[in-house]
């Protein structure tokens, strides 16, 4: 039986390109979730109803932009493609309580968690989950 957590395939970025930008954001998504909550359960012992507020504080559409404004500056060229890409993607739906700006730059920030995950570049991964996490 495969391990839940284990990759067999790990993407290269030709591969990557050729990805719909939000599969990417969805595979992103589940990554910055789990992370967050993961994190908020690490540090604070609180119970659950606590917990998910915390959560949601960051997990969201709004936060998410603020995140990805303040990683933008250090995006490498190919972050910063696949980032265009994601924006630009034909996104079908738009998160309640949060302007299109803010939804498609999240679908953007989702995006470059998910290629970040999906090719190990888990330094790079981990550097911008961490920013992400110091205001909880």
């Amino acid at each position: 039986m495969e391990e839940l957590f284990t990759a067999d395939k790990i993407w290269t970025d030709e591969q990557i390109r050729e990805v719909n930008p939000l599969e990417l954001a969805f595979v992103g998504d589940a990554v910055f979730s789990l992370f967050v909550r993961r994190n908020l359960v690490n540090n604070h012992n609180t119970n659950t109803n606590v917990l998910s507020k915390r959560a949601s504080k960051v997990v969201n559409a709004g936060a998410q932009y603020q995140i990805y404004r303040k990683i933008e500056p250090t995006l490498t060229e190919f972050e910063t493609e696949l980032c265009h890409r994601a924006r630009n993607a034909n996104i079908h739906s738009k998160a309640k309580n949060y302007s299109v700006t803010e939804y498609i730059y999240a679908t953007a920030f989702e995006a470059l968690l998910g290629y970040l995950y999906l090719t190990k570049k888990t330094q790079r991964l981990n550097q911008i989950l961490q920013i992400s996490v110091e205001n909880l």
